[in-house]
């Protein structure tokens, strides 16, 4: 059967069900259980069926239709509140914009190979950004093998056979540590969750930075915070109760460095005077805080171009390579110099 010929009623004869179900299917009508819709749509993917003019009403003319999904983290609740989620958000949807094209996030937040296998399949948008690895790079791996209509916002590791846009987190890292120890700083604390993919490199550019100042590597520096405030400062209360000295902290994120300076704060040791901090992310508030905050740009907006336009380039059935954008050390109050 030929890709450009077709129908409703070719689609029924292979889904086994009428030509009103599968019209409903590819509404998305409540009428239509999940499992038939599901079919559905697997098969009109598969014979290259144009789902966009069975979509409910709506705006009409876009290029095509980006949806946004965020991988659920090992361990916690991911969250669009996130500042750098909704400013790389932001930037994904002003490029898709530039490009002609919707966008939307999804609510769904998977969390293995069988969600995102059932997300593509069933998914009507164009092409998925997802924003993260997690702990999925061998699912996202499997899934290359037999989907190309995705981009990953992520690190670039070892074997990988999907697309992936992400900032150089080695650089990034070695940045934040560098400026630290050019500065004098000694005892130079690393504080985030070495599990991640993103920031295991930006913490190996932290061993390099530091093996090349010839400080001394100490376990005890090595502390461990998720992406929030709160966990952040509870990980430097406990090291300040440990009496473990350090002058500098290099932070896997923005929000990590703010809950540090807080916890710093409320223990009366002064930053950057005590204590120099340096963050990742260089979201808005980041040149709010009190006091503003050193830290490593990722570029959100070239990012932002970057998925869309290497999206748009899946969808036309284009071999992909991951890339990587420019990080750059912004440098205001909170390092002291």
């Amino acid at each position: 059967m030929s890709r450009d010929s077709i129908r409703l009623e070719d689609l029924a004869k292979l889904a086994e069900v009428s030509i009103a179900t599968v019209s409903r299917a590819l509404n998305d009508s409540p009428a239509v259980n999940a499992q038939t819709k599901a079919l559905v749509w697997k098969l009109a993917r598969e014979h290259g069926y144009a789902f966009r003019r069975h979509m409910p009403a709506g705006p009409i003319g876009a290029a095509a239709t980006i949806a946004i999904v965020i991988p659920r983290p090992q361990g916690r609740v991911s969250r669009l509140s996130d500042p750098f989620v909704m400013e790389l958000v932001a930037e994904i949807g002003q490029a898709a914009r530039d490009r002609g094209c919707d966008f939307l996030v999804s609510h769904v937040a998977p969390a293995g190979l069988e969600d995102l296998s059932a997300l593509m399949t069933t998914n009507r948008a164009d092409g998925i950004i997802f924003l993260g690895q997690s702990t999925l790079h061998r699912q996202f791996n499997q899934l290359a093998e037999t989907e190309s209509r995705f981009v990953v916002w992520g690190a670039q590791l070892p074997d990988q056979s999907y697309c992936s846009v992400g900032s150089d987190n080695i650089m990034g890292g070695r940045r934040a540590t560098a400026h630290l120890a050019r500065l004098g700083r000694r005892r130079i604390v690393f504080l985030g969750d070495t599990e991640a993919p993103e920031v295991a490199q930006r913490y190996l550019g932290y061993q390099q930075a530091r093996d090349q100042a010839g400080l001394e590597p100490d376990p005890a520096l090595v502390v461990p915070a998720h992406f929030d405030v709160e966990e952040a400062q509870a990980s430097v209360d406990a090291l300040l109760a440990r009496r473990t000295p350090f002058d500098g902290v290099v932070a896997a994120s923005d929000m990590i460095a703010l809950g540090a300076i807080r916890a710093l704060a409320r223990a009366g040791v002064r930053v950057p005077d005590d204590v120099s901090v340096v963050g990742y992310d260089d979201v808005q508030f980041a040149r709010y805080s009190n006091p503003a905050l050193t830290t490593i740009s990722q570029h959100t907006e070239k990012a932002g171009r970057v998925l869309v336009s290497k999206l748009l380039q899946a969808g036309r059935g284009d071999d992909l390579r991951p890339e990587r954008v420019p990080t750059d050390l912004i440098v205001r109050e909170s390092c002291g110099g």
